[in-house]
């Protein structure tokens, strides 16, 4: 799919809402995270009454004219009663429901699960039948039942090192390393040989310059420059900027906006999803970005067929529904296939397919951003 990606999003970018939703960023929460901290370590999550089943249906698809019943049950383990994560298992919850509508040839039943009682859900849920399981949501959570995997399993976070695993554990999560290290290969395929990476103090712009550098040096070589934006700097920032012959700008939107102006127009500025936003912004004109089809190829006949939030979301929140969509979708893959390292899918979160240790990489179109309007 990323080949089709529309070249210019400016203008295509207005069909998006400003409104936005009071739902947690979950992404940005995740990411702004240390890696090596769990993502759930300081949640108090509220669990669900003792009296609560540890199953409760989304829905029960009818067999299709002419065919029996399928046989696959996908357990959906998320922390549904969390107070501050129960709203992103909603989202992703409504994601794996708007593909399940697409291709009701399972039957999805939700575990409510945080990281106190996720072990002891998943063995339940097993023992009621369920064939193939999407979650834990949490680093945390994904640590507690890695040991007792059992049957084809996708977690939604990344699995810490640490971390024992299965050989049917499976990863398809939403972390910013993995876009860092396109924009490095993408640079290197542009014939790109002497990058800057311009990055602030924060946590997230650190894991998004580490990521790329790790990888430039191993395409390259050698180490790309790097500095840092303190945001009283920008006529340095500039002059180091008119001696690499590609920018990499691991920063948000308003100071990538901020430092745009003051790089060269013929100097080519690359970015990650970080820099999107719900409506075009002039002063990032020109800067090529990754994002998930989801939000750069609305019309893409395998993104349409999926129905939109049914309440506005914030962009980095949707992304959470995306990751439903894709992850019900590679469910059912697991759950049927002989071979899952030949397992591939045109995504709505990206070009997906199995890389090493189990984990779905994620390949994002490319666009560049235009003038808007």
């Amino acid at each position: 799919m990323q080949r089709l990606a529309p070249l210019l999003v400016g203008v295509m970018m207005t069909w998006l809402t400003a409104a936005q939703a009071q739902a947690p960023d979950y992404i940005i929460q995740l990411n702004a995270a240390p890696l090596h901290s769990a993502a759930g370590a300081a949640v108090r999550a509220q669990t669900a009454p003792a009296s609560a089943p540890a199953v409760a249906p989304v829905a029960k698809p009818l067999p299709a004219p002419g065919k029996m019943a399928s046989r696959v049950k996908i357990g959906l383990l998320l922390p549904t009663e969390s107070r501050l994560l129960g709203e992103a298992a909603a989202v992703v919850r409504s994601g794996v429901e708007a593909a399940h509508e697409v291709d009701p040839q399972a039957e999805v039943v939700v575990i409510d699960a945080d990281e106190h009682n996720a072990a002891q859900r998943y063995r339940e849920a097993v023992a009621g039948g369920v064939n193939v399981v999407i979650g834990p949501l949490s680093r945390t959570g994904i640590a507690a039942v890695a040991r007792y995997v059992s049957v084809p399993t996708l977690a939604l976070n990344a699995v810490g090192r640490d971390v024992a695993t299965s050989p049917k554990l499976f990863t398809l999560a939403l972390n910013v390393e993995v876009e860092a290290r396109q924009i490095a290969r993408l640079m290197r395929e542009d014939g790109r040989a002497n990058p800057l990476i311009i990055a602030d103090g924060e946590v997230l712009s650190s894991r998004l310059k580490q990521a790329f550098a790790d990888e430039w040096r191993s395409l390259a070589g050698k180490d790309a420059q790097q500095m840092e934006d303190n945001g009283h700097n920008l006529s340095e920032l500039a002059v180091a900027a008119g001696q690499a012959d590609a920018v990499f700008l691991a920063l948000e939107p308003a100071e990538a906006a901020r430092l745009k102006p003051v790089l060269l127009p013929e100097l080519a500025v690359y970015a990650t999803s970080q820099i999107s936003t719900r409506t075009p912004d002039r002063q990032l004109a020109g800067i090529r970005f990754i994002d998930m089809p989801w939000f750069l190829m609305p019309q893409h006949p395998a993104v349409k067929r999926y129905a939109r939030p049914a309440s506005t979301l914030t962009l980095q929140t949707e992304r959470l529904y995306a990751l439903g969509i894709d992850a019900y979708r590679l469910a059912m893959q697991l759950a049927t296939s002989r071979n899952p390292a030949s397992i591939k899918l045109d995504g709505v979160t990206g070009d997906l397919k199995l890389g090493r240790d189990r984990v779905f990489d994620r390949q994002l179109p490319v666009s560049l951003i235009g003038e808007g309007e």
